[in-house]
């Protein structure tokens, strides 16, 4: 199997950081997952990108993952998350996108799996608005997954992982958890049983003002920002695996 992930930094795997400083996350758990469930080893590369909208993964990255020699056997695809964070987002257009993506990878052959990111809406500024897109968009995923046959792992309507025990301090991306039980979601849907990652229930105390004056100065303000200067978190960033890597059983 040769395995190709493109998105932002859901699966790039931000939030779930290694000792190192290395980003990990859950595309890097499912090529492990698929090396043991097939006794031996997996190419993959991960061309994933924080901050990236959804045109440039399906165009850049999509080109990258089809010019790797030789060809990959499987892509994920998730992305809009970004765009939807912008305002007077056209959701047909990303559905649009997402389905010129699928055309290609059926001409070229290749098996594509599609994905939605989980729900981080109820602890985010304007999450109501949030949450609406990602229904919508989910929705017409899925339908359009339906429609030519392809897999699709549709984490936004997990409950479990919308409970803040999965979630970064910056409330946008998973920490180490969620990566995981991303991880197991979307191995299950590959057809390798696997049971969902869950963490222990505790108690969500309530956010104090100063708790969340600091949410709002370490992480939405500098995010405001970068969207008035025109400025991504993923400028000037490559692929973290941009040809092939062998995984091995682990």
């Amino acid at each position: 199997m040769r395995y190709v992930a493109i998105g932002d930094s859901f699966t790039e795997g931000l939030g779930d950081e290694l000792p190192d400083g290395t980003v990990r996350g859950w595309a890097d758990l499912v090529a492990a997952g698929l090396a043991a469930a097939n006794g031996g080893s997996v190419q993959y590369a991960n061309l994933a990108i924080r901050g990236r909208l959804l045109e440039p993964i399906v165009t850049e990255q999509l080109d990258r993952a089809l010019s790797l020699s030789p060809l990959p056997t499987m892509i994920t695809l998730n992305g809009g998350g970004n765009d939807m964070m912008r305002p007077g987002t056209d959701l047909s257009r990303l559905v649009a996108l997402t389905e010129g993506a699928v055309r290609r990878c059926a001409d070229a052959g290749v098996r594509l799996v599609l994905l939605s990111g989980g729900d981080p809406s109820a602890r985010l500024p304007f999450g109501a608005t949030m949450r609406r897109r990602g229904l919508a968009l989910t929705a017409a995923t899925a339908e359009l997954a339906a429609r030519h046959g392809l897999d699709f792992v549709d984490v936004f309507s997990d409950v479990e992982i919308r409970r803040e025990q999965y979630w970064s301090p910056d409330r946008l991306h998973l920490n180490s958890a969620g990566h995981r039980r991303v991880a197991s979601l979307v191995l299950d849907g590959l057809g390798h049983p696997t049971e969902a990652h869950v963490v222990d229930p505790a108690p969500v105390g309530r956010r104090s003002l100063l708790a969340e004056a600091r949410y709002y100065r370490e992480f939405v303000v500098p995010w405001v920002h970068r969207r008035l200067r025109g400025r991504s978190s993923g400028d000037g960033r490559t692929a973290k695996y941009a040809d092939w890597v062998p995984v091995l059983a682990g």
